[in-house]
């Protein structure tokens, strides 16, 4: 971004210091560039001016070799401890808001895992850092209408792949936030293992349309991030969240895991300011620490990291969007 960006020595050390105050050490990425000199560069151009700048279909083409590996190293991860095999699979669920295209991600999963041609495939695109909470609802209801279905969820994000060279502030936030990551669950009717899916919902602040969105252009995704998201959240997620547990029957105080998305520092610090909560959000510091903001996959790292600690009980997961939409999750994770 230094370099790119071409900016003052002024500027350069208020870039430096937004870097160090992120809370982020860590970001991944399926672009080798921002990793090597110049001259081993393979997906920019080593010009100062970045000229000619990637197009949004150079950008689709790394999208679809790049997701596809990304996908099924999380699924291999995910399958490992399971008796359950690619060859139970009856339901395909795939998240990203990254990269489109006819036929998607979810046909290129279903013929590269040799998933019959009857699998039942639903795509959820362009939703934002909340789609994985959707993916879960979507889940959850097909498991309820049928008891013998076994449904694998697959979120991966490429936000990298989008990398905009005009030092605006929405690229600057984008830039400085967001990385690359994939997670998949295999969701099926109860077992007696892993969490369950309890209850969902959600709102929209209508207030913050234009505070959070994701366009496409002809060079790349463009962000809208403003500085007023964190504000927002700080005033309408706390009553919503009320409403929330309203509907589930259950009282905040039997929340024993915060299952918060770390969509920034300040998001994080504004939630954990108006929920009264501190060590709490130790789980999504954490991720957003050692993985930046992946978007969709992002709150189910937050919530294996949970799981890991050993957390047990009413886990109250949480994440935001496009929208400004909020949308939560009440799962009860037994002893097994």
């Amino acid at each position: 971004m230094d370099r790119v960006y071409a900016l003052s020595a002024t500027d350069s050390r208020k870039m430096r210091f937004l870097y160090q105050q992120s809370a982020i050490d860590y970001r991944y990425s399926v672009i080798p560039d921002y990793s090597l000199p110049a001259d081993d560069w393979v997906f920019y151009p080593a010009t100062e001016s970045l000229e000619p700048f990637p197009t949004l279909e150079k950008r689709m083409e790394w999208y679809d070799a790049q997701a596809l590996a990304l996908s099924l190293q999380s699924i291999e991860s995910c399958l490992a401890n399971s008796a359950c095999t690619t060859a139970d699979i009856t339901h395909l669920i795939t998240v990203s808001c990254t990269g489109l295209k006819a036929p998607g991600l979810e046909l290129a999963l279903q013929q590269a895992l040799a998933l019959p041609a009857n699998t039942q495939r639903h795509a959820i695109n362009f939703m934002g850092c909340y789609a994985a909470i959707h993916g879960l609802r979507q889940a959850d209801l097909i498991c309820r209408a049928d008891p013998s279905a076994k449904v694998l969820l697959v979120c991966t994000e490429l936000c990298t792949l989008h990398f905009q060279k005009t030092p605006d502030a929405d690229n600057i936030a984008s830039s400085l936030l967001f990385g690359d990551g994939s997670a998949a669950v295999l969701l099926q009717a109860a077992n007696g293992k892993g969490p369950v899916l309890k209850g969902f919902y959600g709102e929209v602040v209508a207030a913050g349309s234009k505070d959070m969105s994701w366009g496409l252009s002809s060079s790349g995704f463009q962000m809208t991030l403003s500085g007023y998201v964190p504000d927002l959240l700080s005033t309408d997620f706390q009553p919503m969240l009320e409403r929330a547990f309203l509907q589930y029957g259950i009282s905040r105080n039997s929340i024993q895991g915060w299952c918060i998305h770390p969509g920034g520092k300040r998001i994080l610090e504004a939630l954990g300011k108006s929920l009264q909560l501190d060590h709490e959000l130790a789980a999504s510091y954490s991720v957003l620490r050692r993985f930046g903001n992946m978007s969709s996959p992002t709150v189910l790292f937050v919530l294996k990291e949970l799981l890991d600690a050993g957390t047990r009980g009413p886990i109250l997961a949480a994440a935001f969007g496009p929208g400004l939409t909020m949308e939560t999750c009440w799962l009860e994770a037994g002893s097994s």
